[in-house]
């Protein structure tokens, strides 16, 4: 079988892992009638039957991130030994009164536990105990395994279009043999000379090569060279504990703001972090008519469409936010017009920027005095509903980490019609996230009275 080694994207994800874990993952809550006995008893090993019919379409999942010695090359995938479903799929049910609260503090309480490196990387957890017989579902996995885009494609493996669950039992299944040092050796010697091919061709064709460097300075210059902001009280390292906050919105409202002022959904979502900004830093008596936030946003990368967890190949965007502004749609204009330039700078993949030495300490050293402390995600999903087990996925929010002084984050999906976002937030720098939050909520409904009054 081929050595699957990770990709520079993937061990990128790996370097910030022993301070800051970075696993990503969802919350999703679904209606829970079909998946509970009439006691109440959730079906676990009904689902973790559901589960293990389809884990041959994410074949990731039961593999172990391998760390080989020196000389052997750099991390891989290979097949678990000894791998056990119930390992991966687990119950905790909600204290009373089981609310909203509730479920929130036991996903913070779960993603504060380590993924154990000996298995896997990923967990399903079922959080039986809201009312109405809903259940929350917790799924998480490392990042090395997949960016948000494949994170989603993988978890949707999982799910069906129609409420009659396929009845269907696990396919057999052995680990494939991992591969001898001897094959790893010849390998990495192959990696090697591959490299250093590339890179002589590369000096062959100085022009080539000098355009290509030219076409991506101005994304360099977004993550390295801009002039530093001002500092401000969101400027802080982010530390261990997380606040979580969930907040719906409807995907046509959204949809209908960006198209009557030339943006996307995307920039909707910028717009209304800029509006819970301006209402946390006018709190802490921190905003001014010029003030100005940046914040990190992903760029997905060309790449085959695929059903399954398969690594990460995103580049990143500084996007500037107007937060001193008064009026939200000016302000969703200039986001607008400026993401639009953006998008059409040529991105480097964030896997080719240095991370080790002398280099690596140098460009980290460039990245922070940018101050970039919020980040955000937006990842679109399905259009109609769609079922786990039987029962159907009534919400779903993405959970997006946080690392280094970006303190914040702010993640959206569209599904079914809504879209929902995950604030997450670092617990010692956001005491008063519910003003952050109020602040969303307000400039989303800045956007959208005409559409109500119609209604």
């Amino acid at each position: 079988m081929p050595i699957e080694r990770l990709t520079a994207e993937d061990e990128m994800m790996l370097w910030p892992d022993r301070i800051w874990p970075q696993d990503i993952g969802a919350l999703a809550v679904l209606d829970g009638t079909s998946l509970l006995d009439p006691e109440g008893r959730f079906l676990i090993e009904a689902v973790r039957q559901a589960v293990e019919a389809r884990l041959h379409l994410v074949p990731r999942f039961r593999q172990l991130l391998c760390v080989p010695r020196r000389r052997l090359g750099g991390p891989l995938w290979i097949d678990a030994p000894g791998f056990d479903i119930s390992d991966h799929v687990q119950t905790a049910p909600l204290p009373a009164p089981g609310g909203e609260a509730q479920l929130l503090s036991a996903v913070e309480q779960l993603r504060r536990r380590r993924l154990d490196w000996s298995r896997p990387l990923w967990e399903m957890w079922f959080l039986p105990g809201l009312p109405g017989q809903r259940v929350g579902m917790f799924v998480r996995m490392h990042h090395a395994m997949a960016d948000g885009m494949a994170a989603m494609a993988a978890m949707a493996a999982f799910l069906g279009s129609g409420p009659s669950p396929a009845d269907e039992p696990p396919r057999p299944w052995a680990a494939a043999p991992a591969p001898t040092p001897d094959e790893l050796f010849a390998d990495n010697l192959g990696q090697h000379l591959h490299r250093l091919g590339r890179g002589l061709r590369a000096l062959a064709h100085p022009v080539t090569s000098t355009r290509r460097v030219g076409a991506g300075w101005p994304a360099m210059h977004e993550l390295l060279a801009q002039r530093p902001l001002p500092a401000t009280s969101l400027d802080r390292l982010v530390g261990p504990d997380r606040r979580l906050a969930l907040i719906r919105g409807r995907l046509d409202q959204v949809q209908q703001t960006a198209r009557a002022h030339g943006a996307t959904v995307n920039d909707v979502l910028l717009a209304i972090t800029a509006g819970g900004l301006r209402e946390l830093l006018g709190r802490r008596s921190e905003l001014g008519t010029g003030t100005v936030v940046r914040i990190y946003v992903p760029v997905s990368l060309p790449r085959e469409p695929q059903a399954q967890a398969s690594g990460n190949l995103i580049g990143q965007m500084v996007v500037p936010l107007p937060v001193g502004a008064t009026d939200p749609e000016r302000m969703l204009r200039q986001i607008a017009a400026d993401t639009a330039r953006r998008k059409a700078e040529s991105r480097p993949s964030l896997g080719h920027l240095p991370r080790r030495g002398l280099a690596g300490r140098a460009f980290l050293k460039l990245v922070s005095r940018q101050k970039v402390n919020v980040t955000s995600a937006d990842i679109p999903g399905p259009g109609e509903p769609l079922y786990f087990a039987g029962a159907q996925l009534l919400e779903v929010f993405p959970l997006v980490q946080l690392l280094g002084t970006v303190s914040l984050a702010v993640g959206a999906m569209s599904y079914a019609g809504q879209f929902n976002i995950m604030v997450v937030a670092d617990r010692d720098a956001y005491p008063d996230l519910d003003v952050f939050v109020a602040g969303v909520q307000d400039e989303l409904r800045a956007f959208t009275p005409r559409h109500d009054a119609a209604v």
